[in-house]
């Protein structure tokens, strides 16, 4: 068989249903493979390289096996590195597949910019973003590379990874039973027996225990394992934002901390003991950029996957534990466990009483509504901006999966995540929360939902700006709103004219009144693009006050209140 015939039934055999991608000269075999398959597979076309990668992502998000995302050379390959470095940076497993040109056109160790046309080194350019890149150059090596490939993509903390394959590799002919494949070498395993006794110790020393739980929890496949922990410990559990589906329903979760995280999410982190951080990197949107603000009364005990992230000190005194959940959360469940924690638990809920929902916007109102109406089975998307915060803030999750672009922080994320997270879910219902910037950058993907009928439905937060951005300029800038609201350059179309376009169902509320009215195409079976238009400036709060305690938000809490709860 061709070497492109092997990648495809590589593929086929490791369950992987769908592939996103868009054409060009050097993957033409890779297409033809693909087609030959297309009973066992199905490969789809996107309208944007960058797309197809965040589609990919989203498939890998929601059915725990490697996205696949195919481009040409040259441009195609430049298209995707915004959606190879969100994989790298939310550990999403994804292989991407690159054409080259034929090696005979290839520029070799001559000093020369490019030889063949659309030819560039791509190896160079991701190695940094990426867990295994290679250019393979000869065709008796692809099982190996290939094998590689996919077994990096998934051990350990997961990732993406790249081949990059000439043409004239692609069409070369093989024949498998003679290939060298990838031996995975053998790993150390920890004693998470060990650690599991670790931490119940600690757990018998504290009075007010947290978990904080990242998005390592649902990566790793063990969300019902972790929610059987919580329930057996009893303890408060905050999240990263990208974990805020991590506990659907659950009375022990308080939601998300942070910069833009929930008062008393933050203020139960700040009265805690001890916190045991599960799946989590702790980055600076969790901690603030003076970690000495956080948890600041709290011993750290930090579970990750990833050895490296443990170089980073969150607390000086921290003890960390390199231990895949896979191994750790089934200890913990079997372990005996006496303590309880009912005192604090009554605290944190007297705390929530206080503080839930008082920095409410009409935004949070809006999505706290359509919540309601979004079934349980369903997935939800968010891009990047108040539209992101505002649904971490408000969604009521009572089983919904809930996708970010949490570490790159990528706009023109949400649609095409929400068509791979559609495949990768088996076909459940796609909610895609978007602002009308994300929604900008990645539109024409609007056409993939109109040509395929599938059940995405495009939930547009329409405030006329770039919101954060145009937030700092008011708080930094004495309001030069330079390309963020009209008068500063930036404008939107008519998004419903758009649609229409596109032929796609569209509906429009310009207040919570109004909300009613685009319920049905909530509940439809097909696509469609509902806008939410606010007229005035919108804000996201609360916010991290600068050189403050991580709890003591922005806009300033009431002092007696604060002191109050302080001193619970």
């Amino acid at each position: 068989m061709k070497v492109s015939d092997y990648l495809v039934s590589f593929m086929i055999e490791k369950k992987i249903t769908d592939v996103f991608g868009y054409p060009g000269g050097m993957v033409t075999h890779l297409l033809d493979s693909l087609s030959k398959e297309k009973d066992k597979i199905n490969a789809h076309i996107c309208y944007h390289e960058q797309a197809a990668a965040f589609a990919a992502c989203g498939y890998a998000q929601t059915s725990l096996k490697p996205g696949v995302s195919y481009a040409t050379s040259g441009p195609g390959v430049t298209n995707l590195v915004t959606g190879i470095a969100n994989a790298y940076y939310d550990s999403t497993p994804v292989i991407f597949i690159t054409g080259q040109v034929n090696t005979y056109e290839g520029k070799g160790d001559l000093p020369l910019r490019q030889k063949g046309f659309q030819e560039m080194d791509v190896v160079s350019m991701v190695e940094g973003i990426t867990k295994y890149c290679v250019q393979v150059n000869h065709a008796n090596e692809i099982k190996y590379h290939l094998e590689k490939a996919y077994a990096l993509a998934l051990d350990g903390r997961n990732g993406p990874v790249l081949l990059d394959i000439p043409m004239d590799i692609q069409r070369t002919e093989i024949d498998p039973s003679t290939l060298k494949g990838y031996s995975r070498p053998s790993q150390e395993s920890c004693d998470a027996t060990h650690i599991a006794k670790t931490i119940y110790e600690a757990l018998s020393k504290s009075k007010r225990p947290c978990i904080i739980a990242g998005a390592g929890v649902n990566a790793s496949g063990m969300g019902q394992q972790f929610a059987m922990w919580v329930n057996k410990v009893k303890i408060p559990v905050v999240s990263s934002m990208p974990a805020v589906d991590v506990l659907p329903a659950s009375p022990y979760y308080y939601g998300f901390i942070g910069a833009y995280g929930l008062r008393h999410a933050n203020f139960i982190v700040a009265k805690s003991d001890l916190i045991i951080s599960v799946g989590s990197r702790l980055g600076t949107r969790q901690t603030g950029a003076n970690t000495g603000n956080f948890a600041t009364n709290a011993k750290l005990l930090r579970v990750d996957i990833d050895a490296k992230e443990f170089s980073r000190k969150v607390k000086e005194s921290e003890d960390d534990f390199l231990v895949d959940l896979k191994n750790l959360l089934p200890k913990l469940i079997d372990e005996d466990c006496a303590t309880n924690f009912s005192p604090w638990l009554h605290v944190c809920e007297e705390i929530k009483a206080k503080l839930v929902n008082m920095d409410e916007q009409q935004a949070n109102l809006a999505i706290r509504q359509l919540s309601s109406w979004i079934s349980a089975d369903s997935v939800v998307t968010t891009d990047v901006g108040q539209n992101q915060v505002w649904v971490a803030q408000s969604f009521v999750n009572n089983g919904q999966r809930m996708l970010f672009s949490s570490g790159h922080g990528a706009m023109g994320y949400s649609l095409p995540a929400a068509i791979g997270a559609y495949y990768g879910s088996g076909g459940k219902k796609v909610f895609s929360f978007c602002g009308d910037g994300g929604f900008q950058m990645n539109i024409q993907e609007l056409q993939f939902l109109a040509r395929e009928g599938i059940a995405v439905k495009v939930i547009l937060l329409n405030n006329h700006a770039l919101g954060m951005i145009r937030h700092f300029q008011e708080m930094y800038f004495d309001s030069n709103y330079m390309h963020t609201k009209q008068q500063g350059g930036y404008t939107v179309p008519d998004f419903g004219a758009v649609s229409t376009a596109y032929g796609i169902p569209y509906a429009k509320a310009e207040s919570l009144a109004q909300l009613d009215t685009v319920k049905p195409l909530i509940e439809s079976s097909g696509p469609a693009v509902i806008e939410l238009a606010f007229k005035n400036d919108t804000y996201v709060f609360p916010k991290l006050a600068m050189g403050k305690l991580n709890h003591d938000q922005e806009p300033e809490l009431d002092r007696a209140l604060f002191d109050y709860l302080s001193n619970l």
